[in-house]
């Protein structure tokens, strides 16, 4: 049975210059390096972590800064108040009528180094520790006590300072307290510490609840690698993608669509290996009798007979040969989608018939060709253009009789170039036309020798070129005429002249 349903191949490539342009690749990423999903997920999961795990830090420590400094400021603005509001003028001195000892109202501990200061209205030591730094401000203002750090014994302090008043009228006094920051560094440390040893801990579980979720996420696509290796060599079954993700569905689909594809063009070829094969058997077995005959011919003239046929016989076999290697070329060639080229279809067409000369001269046949003037540019690969060619003409030279005529014409016609090649054989039964295209297809009592092949070539490589082949009658106007018309049209190109167009050598 021929092959109705031959696997499409890929259509021909358009030129260098209007192709799509590739990707640049990432210079980042080695060349053949494989990519892992699984780091990938884990490298976007982590990455943020481990970039946001320091900031979480330093906002914790200015955090805790916060926290440990006001309480501290506070105790320490209040004693410089209740310093203050015991600041008496007596007698024209001035004198820390505190009643208790200073000493009791710092309250220091071993974290914390407190001293005080009261300056008299000349600026003298009154009580306290004359160490403790001057503040800035050049004007007195009592009230509220004022903050500041600062420098004492070359360590940093910090220092509640204000103004104090006895009377309404007297000059304001200066009461300064300062004390060391240690305690206050401690405490920070502390909420620091009670912040992120948690983290600390709750870190490395968080990794591994991060590794455990990814392993069992991805565990559907360990699965369905194992049913696919699990699978026989020739089991091309479609994959139930119900049972995978519904992410990784649309790629199992395109799987099951590939298997599907690659199933019908294994068939093809198993189909096409067993008819080739039992075409070769008939050329074959016809040697084999007619050697074995040879062999016990004793007249000259017989053997010389024996001789003509397996002759014959071995030219039918190289010409099926020929037609299969040709089909075979044809099918890998469209299978690698090779690169396209802008041709004049006429001056191809000219250099081909002009190949067929002897064979129609040798036959008794008229082979005349057609074409325009003006270039008839399509894009095409000119190799398999004139495989198709020469695979009509010889087509249409075998069943023309001797005295007949054989034609190939290019025809511009609108949007398309239409290339035809026409004889004035017996034609084709229009219930025929579309399986004459078939591999190995021969229409019956033609008594015309053939493989059966070579329209099967000429219809892969028009497909290639996504153009259109056609049978038709010959007509003269209204008038049928007997023979056969093969019509085939291409896409047309802008009428420019083709530069530097190569024509093919024969295959």
């Amino acid at each position: 049975m021929p092959d109705q349903s031959p696997s499409k191949l890929p259509r021909l490539q358009r030129p260098a210059t209007v192709q799509r342009r590739a990707a640049p690749a990432n210079p980042l990423r080695r060349p053949h390096e494989q990519r892992s999903l699984f780091g990938e997920i884990l490298d976007w999961m982590l990455a943020p972590l481990l970039v946001l795990w320091p900031m979480s830090v330093t906002l914790t420590f200015i955090v805790a800064q916060q926290i440990a400094n006001p309480p501290f400021d506070r105790k320490l603005s209040e004693t410089a108040s209740l310093i203050a509001d015991h600041v008496v003028l007596r007698d024209g001195a001035v004198r820390l009528n505190l009643g208790v000892d200073v000493t009791e109202v710092l309250r220091p501990d071993a974290m914390v180094t407190a001293s005080y200061m009261v300056l008299g209205l000349r600026g003298e030591l009154v009580a306290g520790d004359l160490a403790i730094p001057l503040p800035a401000d050049a004007e007195p203002m009592p009230g509220t006590p004022r903050l500041r750090t600062d420098v004492m014994n070359g360590a940093e302090v910090r220092v509640a300072y204000t103004w104090a008043q006895p009377s309404g009228s007297a000059p304001s006094i200066l009461v300064q307290v300062a004390e060391t920051v240690e305690a206050r560094t401690q405490l920070a440390n502390e909420i620091i510490k009670g912040v992120i040893v948690p983290q600390f801990i709750v870190l490395p579980v968080a990794l591994l609840l991060v590794w455990l979720a990814l392993t069992r996420g991805l565990a559907p696509l360990t699965a369905l690698q194992a049913r696919i290796r699990r699978r026989r060599p020739e089991d091309r079954s479609p994959i139930d993608a119900r049972e995978a993700p519904e992410e990784i569905a649309p790629l199992v689909e395109s799987f099951n669509d590939l298997l599907a594809r690659l199933s019908s063009s294994i068939q093809a070829q198993q189909r096409f290996i067993a008819e080739a094969a039992h075409q070769m058997k008939t050329p074959l077995a016809g040697l084999r009798t007619q050697s074995e005959l040879a062999l016990r011919q004793t007249d000259n003239q017989e053997l010389k007979r024996s001789l003509r046929q397996i002759a014959a016989a071995t030219e039918r076999a190289t010409r099926l040969i020929n037609q299969l290697l040709a089909l075979a070329r044809a099918e890998h060639r469209g299978a690698e989608a090779a690169a396209a080229e802008v041709i004049d279809l006429g001056l191809l067409v000219r250099d081909a018939v002009r190949d067929w000369v002897p064979q129609a001269i040798e036959r008794q046949i008229d082979l005349g060709v057609d074409v325009p003037d003006e270039p008839a540019a399509i894009l095409g690969a000119p190799v398999m253009l004139r495989e198709m060619l020469g695979n009509l003409i010889d087509n249409a030279l075998r069943y023309t009789p001797a005295g007949g005529a054989v034609t190939a014409r290019v025809l511009p016609a609108g949007d398309d170039v239409v290339l035809e090649v026409e004889d004035t054989g017996p034609g084709i039964a229009e219930a025929e036309r579309n399986r004459v295209f078939d591999r190995f297809y021969r229409v019956l009592g033609t008594n015309v020798e053939g493989s059966g092949l070579g329209l099967a070539i000429v219809r892969e490589i028009v497909d290639q070129h996504d153009a259109r082949v056609s049978i038709h009658a010959p007509a003269r106007g209204d008038a049928q005429l007997p023979g056969a018309l093969f019509r085939v049209c291409f896409r047309s190109l802008p009428q420019q002249k083709p530069e530097g167009v190569v024509l093919p050598q024969s295959i």
